[in-house]
C-alpha cells in the first residue's frame, strides 16, 4: 500500500470515529498489534489487513447514537461503499468488509479469511490486560454505566451472570472469558503475557468496594435504631 493510499483511508478513519474508547490511537495500537502477528501467519494480504485496520470500529457512531445496531456490520458496510467509491476493486473491499464484520467479539458470525483472523485478535489484544481495564472503564463512564450492581441482600455483585451492564458484568462477561477466543498462537501469547494485570486489578477492586459495603452496612445497622 503506498502512502497516498494509506493516507486516503486514514483520513477517512478520522472523519467517522468519535468516542474516546475506540479513538485514533485504539485504532493504531490495533493495526500496529496487526502487523506484528502478520509476521508470524502467511500468506497475508497486508493491503487488506492495514484498511481493514483502519476502518474497523468506523460504525461505532452509529451503535453509540443507537445501542441495537452492530457497529461491525455497519462500519462493513460504510467501508465497502467508501472503497468502491474510490475506486478499489469490488473484490478488494468484500474482503474487507468481512474482515469488519466479523472483529466484533459478541458476533455469531467467526472470521474466515486469515486477514478477518488477525484483525479480530490484533482488537481482542487491546481489550486485554491493563490497556483492556482503562479501556473498558473508560467507556463505561461514557455511556454512564457503574462500576457494579448490588444484590438484593445489598452486597456488592461479582459481575456473574448479571444482566445489568457494569464494569464487573463486562469482565465476567468479556475481559475474563476472551483469553481462549484467539484464532493466532502469537496473539494468544500475547494475551496470556498480559493477563495477570487485569486478573490483578479486577480482584483488588472487588476485594476492596465489596468489604466496604459489608463493614459499612454493619456500621450503619449499629448508628441507626
Amino acid at each position: 500500500m503506498d502512502r497516498k493510499t494509506y493516507a486516503l483511508i486514514e483520513n477517512y478513519m478520522h472523519a467517522c470515529m468519535g468516542d474516546t474508547a475506540h479513538d485514533r490511537e485504539h485504532v493504531r495500537r490495533v493495526l500496529y498489534q496487526a502487523l506484528a502477528i502478520a509476521k508470524t501467519e502467511m500468506p497475508v494480504d497486508l493491503d487488506v489487513l492495514i484498511a481493514a485496520c483502519l476502518l474497523h470500529d468506523i460504525g461505532r457512531r452509529e451503535q453509540f447514537e443507537n445501542p441495537a445496531v452492530c457497529h461491525a456490520m455497519v462500519g462493513g458496510e460504510k467501508a465497502y461503499q467508501f472503497l468502491v467509491q474510490q475506486g478499489f476493486s469490488e473484490d478488494y473491499a468484500r474482503q474487507v468488509r468481512h474482515c469488519i464484520e466479523t472483529h466484533r467479539y459478541r458476533k455469531r458470525s467467526p472470521p474466515q479469511s486469515m486477514e478477518a483472523k488477525i484483525l479480530f485478535d490484533a482488537d481482542k489484544l487491546d481489550v486485554a490486560g491493563a490497556v483492556g481495564i482503562a479501556r473498558t472503564l473508560l467507556y463505561k463512564g461514557i455511556v454512564g454505566e457503574p462500576l457494579y450492581s448490588l444484590r438484593t441482600d445489598g452486597t456488592v455483585s461479582d459481575g456473574d451472570g448479571d444482566e445489568a451492564p457494569s464494569f464487573f458484568q463486562e469482565y465476567k462477561y468479556k475481559l475474563e472469558n476472551l483469553y481462549g477466543k484467539f484464532y493466532t498462537k502469537r496473539a494468544a501469547e500475547i494475551a496470556l503475557e498480559r493477563r495477570q494485570a487485569a486478573v490483578d486489578f479486577y480482584n483488588s477492586l472487588y476485594r476492596e468496594v465489596s468489604a466496604l459495603y459489608q463493614s459499612g452496612k454493619d456500621e450503619l445497622d449499629k448508628a441507626v435504631q
